[in-house]
């Protein structure tokens, strides 16, 4: 009888990203999975880490994760359709012993999910049907797989997301110190050692292709030709409605990136969100700018259902959240979001008006807020002229050190910006520097200050003194530009340094 032994090693993964997020997920996979030779391209973000399968479900700022098959230039396709299929072909598949090795590596990481009862129970029916044959059972059998292989049609649905939304809880052994984490293979010697020979698996091809190579062939045009490769040299088997292995493709000018997803529902999804509102990973992205600590209270002043205040809750233990809404429509589906997420212990929540705040100054150590724009809002309020004062009671709240989080609109943001005028405040500065170093009768040489010239001294006043004081004692501190689908938002960082 064979011993289980837990083998420490690492493996290269990417993950997909919405644009403007790849730095945070950057941050992420370093922090969290201790990854290294991470590098990122717009939309991925590539990385090598032994982080076992629950530490790489626990990823917040990603949309989906795939464990990388491969990563190539560019290909050059010739102009014969011929001979491009052949390049192509032969540049997809390479040495036939990289695919069985992510095969084999998929196959473990596999096993390890399947440890958890929770979801060997869930997928149960969805497997069932493909481990009926005759021939299939026995082929499990030598391989010693609980759930199967992953098969992949040849379709364009790179990001697809199941069709079941069950809770999918999964679960993997931890070996090492708390600091070290690895996967804990549960597997045999003899098992890992299998023959490549052996290992088969139904899939499905789905692609993406932009470029050049997308004047040449449509997606599904790709997907066949790739599949037919697949099949005819490493002998898999194409299923296309039920696959066990789905073998995602993105051909573009700048790269060819072949991968395998790891779970079957993407990162993206919150099992503890019922009503969705702001996407996940842009509120995960803004709470983790607010710097929060044990002790920390947080405060979202226009939460609307509340997604900014659960990501926060769910991945930041030990502090305290609050968010309030003028509107009750909104502030009940809130409620039922942290009943569904079981987080009423670590969350209030309030109706009462962002201009008028119900908190004494200087009572909150992070704030995090979207600002509504858009015509999903409907506001009868124009917000450019609500977001001066909306600013300045979300001032009043926060505690000096603290972070405030916003996410505006393009236009917004643009308005936001005159407020915070660089050159409007150093302007400020030399102006009241050279007025003290004239009360005190000295020169600007004997002082080092650089003189305002005196025809441009009233205007600056004029125009600057009434933007940039109103907001003193904040300091911007980075600018983020994130994409939201269909719209490009930004985020604003400003930390509070004076009352």
């Amino acid at each position: 009888m064979s011993q289980t032994s837990c083998v420490l090693r690492p493996y290269r993964y990417f993950c997909t990203a919405g644009k403007g997020m790849e730095q945070f997920l950057v941050q992420e996979v370093i922090s969290k999975l201790a990854a290294f030779d991470v590098e990122h391209v717009q939309g991925k973000v590539f990385f090598t880490t032994s982080a076992n399968v629950k530490k790489l479900q626990g990823l917040k700022s990603a949309e989906r994760l795939f464990l990388l098959l491969k990563k190539e230039p560019p290909m050059n396709v010739p102009w014969n359709t011929g001979k491009a299929k052949h390049v192509i072909q032969k540049k997809i598949i390479g040495d036939d012993r990289v695919w069985m090795d992510t095969l084999s590596t998929w196959q473990i990481l596999q096993r390890d999910l399947n440890d958890n009862s929770s979801y060997k129970s869930k997928t149960k029916n969805s497997q069932k049907r493909k481990w009926e044959e005759e021939d299939k059972k026995e082929h499990n059998k030598k391989m010693n797989l609980e759930g199967g292989l992953v098969g992949s049609p040849s379709q364009v649905d790179l990001e697809r997301i199941p069709d079941h939304q069950e809770s999918i809880e999964l679960d993997s052994g931890i070996c090492g110190d708390d600091g070290k984490s690895s996967l804990c293979e549960k597997v045999s010697q003899e098992d890992v050692s299998l023959n490549h020979k052996e290992l088969s698996a139904l899939f499905r091809v789905s692609c993406r292709c932009s470029g050049s190579v997308a004047k040449r062939f449509n997606a599904q045009e790709l997907g066949q030709i790739i599949g037919t490769a697949i099949t005819e040299q490493l002998g898999w088997k194409a299923e296309l409605r039920d696959p066990d292995v789905e073998v995602n493709v993105h051909l573009s000018d700048a790269h060819c990136v072949l991968g395998i997803p790891v779970f079957r529902l993407p990162l993206a999804h919150r099992t503890y969100i019922k009503t969705t509102g702001l996407r996940s990973t842009i509120a995960w992205a803004m709470v983790s700018l607010a710097d929060i600590k044990a002790g920390t209270t947080l405060l979202d002043p226009m939460c609307g259902v509340g997604t900014i205040l659960l990501e926060a809750a769910e991945d930041w233990q030990g502090s305290f959240f609050l968010g309030f809404d003028i509107n009750e429509s909104q502030l009940k589906k809130a409620y039922n979001n942290v009943q569904f997420a079981n987080l009423t212990e670590k969350i209030d929540l309030i109706r009462a008006s962002v201009m008028e705040i119900p908190l004494p100054s200087a009572s909150v150590d992070a704030i995090v807020c979207d600002i509504p724009f858009g015509r999903k809002f409907n506001s009868e309020t124009d917000m450019r002229t609500m977001l001066p004062d909306i600013l300045k009671e979300m001032e009043r709240v926060l505690c000096v050190g603290g972070n405030l989080v916003l996410l505006l609109s393009p236009q917004l943001s643009v308005h936001l910006k005159k407020y915070f005028n660089k050159e409007c405040k150093a302007a400020n500065n030399a102006i009241s520097s050279s007025e003290h170093a004239e009360d005190a009768g000295t020169s600007s040489q004997d002082t080092n200050v650089k003189m305002v010239p005196f025809t441009r001294e009233a205007t600056l006043k004029e125009n600057c003194n009434s933007l940039s004081k109103q907001f003193a004692s904040l300091i911007p501190n980075g600018t983020y530009r994130v994409s939201l689908g269909a719209t490009d938002a930004l985020i604003h960082r400003y930390k509070k340094v004076s009352i």
